[in-house]
């Protein structure tokens, strides 16, 4: 199966978790999700609906404050053999915290086994950033376990139907856009913009897909937080930035009203500066929604620019040889 048409698949994906039975965690305390890129992208959607705060720990072990407050701990790893999360895992086994965990086998789910936690098994057998929609309906059940999510069966049904619309039948308008985008930024270095949130999100997933998917450096950047630093970096470089780079606006409709004007007015500071190549605009009401109806147009896209280099998306060769390097004593 291609990968574009692993991006039809994620309407099944998220529904998938409809009938998912919420497992039995402690609810009202602390939560660390453990995770790492394609899957701590799928635990960072689960947060965007939480009710209360939750940590996505992007690392080693665990946060420093997590073993004193009793955090119940998510780890969250598709291969289900992830060292950073293993090493939380352990680390919150040593410390007696309460356990989750959101995989689709490997050594996590041996040790869930192991130490008797719940362990939410997704299907395996896909590249890591295709099954996002399985990862994080799983993420929901468990937040919704631990009574940080509400309504998790209609969030996820209302993600679903929202890209039932974009995709169809594989010819919803979602292609349409995504290969337009794609096109506007063929030579280009991509800039993903979007607002706190879900814009902001769904701009990381759009780098991290261009850069799996294109095997292309791109950037990402959450407004209001970039007019206070980085839009004071296209002052300088302008001919090279128009030249070579291309500027995406992702556009949540429900932004903060100030955080719409900052990014109207970061699109007007850097029209001189930078070619605009487009912008995307959210739909649904639910934060998972909206999320994935910015996210999967950079989906489709980020395959898409490879119709202009040749290169194949599957295969993530230099991630692959980074971990035999890193495993070799």
């Amino acid at each position: 199966m291609t990968m574009v048409e692993r991006v039809g698949e994620l309407p099944e994906q998220l529904r998938w978790g409809i009938d998912v039975p919420e497992p039995t965690v402690p609810r009202d305390r602390p939560i660390v999700l453990l995770g790492m890129g394609g899957s701590a992208l799928a635990a960072s959607v689960g947060a965007l609906a939480a009710r209360t705060p939750i940590v996505v720990h992007r690392g080693y072990g665990l946060p420093s404050w997590a073993a004193g407050s009793g955090a119940l701990v998510v780890a969250v790893s598709y291969s289900g053999n992830t060292e950073e999360v293993l090493s939380g895992v352990a680390e919150a086994i040593a410390a007696g915290l309460p356990l989750a965990a959101v995989t689709s086998g490997g050594e996590i789910a041996a040790e869930a086994e192991r130490a008797l936690f719940p362990c939410l098994l997704v299907p395996g057998g896909l590249p890591p950033r295709a099954a996002i929609g399985y990862q994080a309906a799983a993420v929901l059940r468990v937040l919704g376990g631990a009574g940080a999510v509400n309504g998790v069966s209609a969030q996820i049904e209302e993600a679903a139907a929202v890209l039932d619309e974009l995709l169809g039948e594989g010819d919803g308008v979602a292609y349409a856009l995504g290969g337009d985008l794609a096109a506007g930024l063929e030579g280009r270095l991509a800039v993903i913009y979007g607002g706190m949130g879900p814009g902001s999100l769904a701009a990381y997933r759009w780098k991290t897909q261009i850069n799996e998917n294109a095997k292309m450096p791109a950037y990402s950047g959450e407004v209001p937080e970039l007019n206070h630093n980085e839009l004071e970096g296209w002052g300088v470089l302008t001919e090279l930035a128009n030249r070579s780079m291309g500027l995406v606006l992702l556009r949540d409709r429900f932004d903060h009203p100030q955080v719409a004007r900052r990014l109207e007015l970061t699109d007007e500071v850097l029209a001189p500066k930078v070619a605009k190549v487009g912008a995307v605009h959210s739909l649904g009401e639910g934060p998972v929604a909206r999320f994935f109806s910015l996210a999967v147009v950079g989906d489709l896209a980020s395959i898409l620019m490879t119709d202009a280099t040749g290169v194949d998306p599957m295969p993530v060769e230099l991630l692959e040889d980074f971990k035999v390097r890193l495993r070799r004593e």
